[in-house]
């Protein structure tokens, strides 16, 4: 769902001391990774060092240099039709990031005062009653598709939906004169997700995973993956919920067993099979009710 990641940046060859070895059909190597080691064979750095051992041939020899070990933060969104929230791991187990105002999933829900002022989540949605026309809520609904394809669900919004020359959707927001793309208010959305999470986590995240519905097709994934760009993100991988959910069910499992995963989302209520086949989880059908 969401991970710290290490990256190994390698800063040159040069050959220095390492342990070795020798045995008939060739050797084990254990490369020091960090800081050299001073004349004594006291290391500096510990516990940010690290040793790697390696297996050589005896006809070719290996040389390292100092090696950078790089964390970074990936977070998992779920960016839903009515709510959002965002995870990250934290001490080995997932873990749900507060939102600023203390809340554990935050609404899908942008807002344009009159004044032109930009709104975000609770406080967008608790105006939307005196605000309606320039309140966009289950954007998701219009992402990624043609005007045509969307008739039934502009007739129950507030906002109005409108059809650009290409025939895609656009959301017109009176309040500033402008009309934007789903996209565009998807990535505002996200944004708030992740600058919440890079305040919770006291460290600045630039990559996600982000879920999708089992039925999105490739035109509403891209335009997800496009969203998260907007929004400054780079978006690793797109998931399907259900996939998601799975893999959390069945993370530390380790017998074969088929799982049957409910989805009762704001948007849909999503029913979907999986196999786990240790160790890949294989999905086998879904269906929206």
């Amino acid at each position: 769902m969401a991970s710290s990641t290490a990256q190994l940046h390698i800063f040159g060859g040069s050959a220095f001391p390492s342990s070795s070895k020798k045995s008939n059909g060739g050797s084990s190597r254990t490369v020091f990774l960090g800081q050299r080691l001073n004349k004594s064979g006291a290391s500096f750095g510990l516990p940010r060092s690290a040793f790697l051992k390696l297996k050589k041939n005896a006809k070719r020899d290996f040389a390292f240099g100092p090696v950078r070990v790089v964390n970074e933060k990936v977070v998992g969104i779920d960016l839903g039709t009515t709510n959002s929230a965002v995870a990250a791991m934290e001490g080995g187990k997932p873990t749900i990031v507060t939102n600023v105002e203390g809340q554990r999933t935050t609404p899908s829900v942008v807002a344009y005062t009159k004044n032109g002022d930009r709104l975000v989540g609770q406080i967008a949605k608790r105006q939307a009653v005196v605000n309606p026309e320039n309140t966009f809520f289950s954007v998701k609904r219009f992402i990624g598709r043609k005007m045509s394809e969307v008739d039934e669900e502009s007739k129950q919004v507030s906002y109005r939906v409108v059809r650009d020359e290409n025939g895609n959707v656009k959301l017109e927001c009176p309040a500033i004169g402008k009309q934007f793309a789903a996209e565009e208010i998807s990535a505002q959305v996200l944004r708030k997700l992740v600058d919440d999470a890079s305040k919770f986590l006291n460290d600045k995240v630039t990559k996600a995973v982000v879920t999708v519905p089992a039925y999105f097709n490739d035109s509403q994934r891209t335009a997800t993956k496009d969203a998260g760009r907007i929004a400054g993100l780079e978006v690793l991988r797109i998931i399907n919920e259900p996939t998601a959910a799975s893999l959390a069910y069945g993370f530390e499992k380790k017998n074969n067993e088929t799982i049957l995963v409910f989805d009762l989302g704001g948007g849909t209520f999503d029913v979907s099979v999986g196999k786990f086949y240790r160790p890949v989880l294989r999905p086998t059908g879904s269906r929206v009710i």
